[in-house]
């Protein structure tokens, strides 16, 4: 982890190794944490509860909460569980819906939060957002982040290939949403932060390159470091908007119209490729596609399951998706017809 980033905005402690969680009994036992170990674990299921199996005989003074999904309504349970108990904190052991649960209730309890992931599917680790289902669809909350982050990469190592490597689409496209921060910063003149540019981008960076892949210790250092990095950034700017621009736009979009498609970071990397292929930033283009290509990742529609007409429907639903928010789709003002032709092309250009 970058050192400025570690002075500036670094939560309490970051551990990110194989066996990392042998030694999150200590941590919990921190003073700065709580005085005694008196924390409540929210714990999702499958690896989380795996992870509770490893310490429990280190957590003396815990108390353990099951999480069922990733909605509004599963983080009030949470918080009516454990309001009232006086706990010291609050740690999620789980997934990004799980930790976004969390995150939520802890933010509601005013409880310090411990993040112990174990996937690096996308940003969300150490972000200041839960994303979470509600009846009107998904939403994103702010929230607090967390004081202390764990990875340990050995249960990392055991998640479907596929929920660890959606973490490089969710990087890459905090190329595509610094460019639109820009554009904004141009054509709005809204204002940008450049500590968070330069944490998005390092962060996206730190994976774009890399020839390795999940069975190097160093790949999923680098992208779990990168994926903290990433969220400390959206705390630097207050908001999403170093990591969030027209791909994560369309990738609303697509979870609105077709929810199930793909996960979160899968999404993103289709909605980066294609932001930066409609800018006609071939260089840029280029770079997202070998990334996605060498780590097998979704490209085009069609390796999502959809057709050409189904993702440009979701390009035109993209824009209301976030109002507040100028991206390159905002800035070309396409309508339908010129979408689809859009869409089309690029699935000609990177569709083989």
């Amino acid at each position: 982890m970058p050192l400025l980033a570690r002075m500036l905005l670094s939560p309490l402690f970051i551990d990110i190794r194989a066996g990392a969680v042998s030694g999150l009994g200590d941590l919990l036992s921190d003073r700065r944490i709580s005085a005694d170990g008196h924390v409540a674990i929210a714990v999702g299921p499958g690896q989380g509860e795996s992870v509770v199996d490893a310490i429990r005989p280190t957590l003396s003074n815990a108390d353990v909460f099951t999480v069922r999904g990733g909605s509004l309504e599963a983080a009030s349970d949470l918080q009516t569980e454990i309001r009232g108990k006086n706990y010291d904190a609050l740690v999620g052991i789980g997934g990004g819906r799980t930790l976004d649960v969390a995150k939520y209730a802890a933010m509601r309890l005013g409880l310090p939060m411990v993040a112990v992931a174990t996937n690096l599917a996308h940003d969300g680790i150490a972000s200041p957002v839960s994303s979470l289902l509600h009846e009107g669809g998904k939403g994103s909350f702010g929230v607090v982040p967390p004081v202390a982050v764990v990875v340990d990469l050995d249960y990392v190592r055991t998640s479907p290939p596929r929920m660890v490597l959606s973490g490089v689409g969710d990087l890459v496209s905090n190329i595509t949403a610094c460019e639109d921060w820009r554009l904004a910063a141009r054509e709005r003149s809204e204002p940008v932060d450049g500590l968070a540019v330069t944490f998005a981008r390092t962060a996206a960076e730190a994976v774009l390159h890399r020839t390795d892949g999940i069975e190097s210790d160093g790949f999923l250092t680098a992208l779990a470091e990168g994926l903290v990095l990433s969220g400390m950034a959206m705390s630097a700017a207050g908001d999403s908007r170093p990591s969030s621009g027209a791909d994560h736009e369309i990738m609303h979009a697509i979870d609105q119209l077709f929810p199930g498609t793909a996960n979160h970071g899968e999404l993103a990397g289709v909605g980066a490729l294609f932001s930066a292929y409609i800018r006609e930033n071939e260089q840029l283009a280029g770079q997202i596609d070998g990334c996605l290509r060498r780590h097998v990742l979704p490209r085009v529609p069609a390796d999502l399951g959809l057709s050409a007409e189904q993702f440009a429907e979701a390009v035109v639903l993209a824009p209301s998706t976030r109002p507040d928010r100028y991206t390159i789709l905002e800035h070309l003002d396409l309508d339908p017809a010129a979408v689809r032709d859009r869409v089309d092309a690029f699935v000609e250009a990177y569709g083989g």
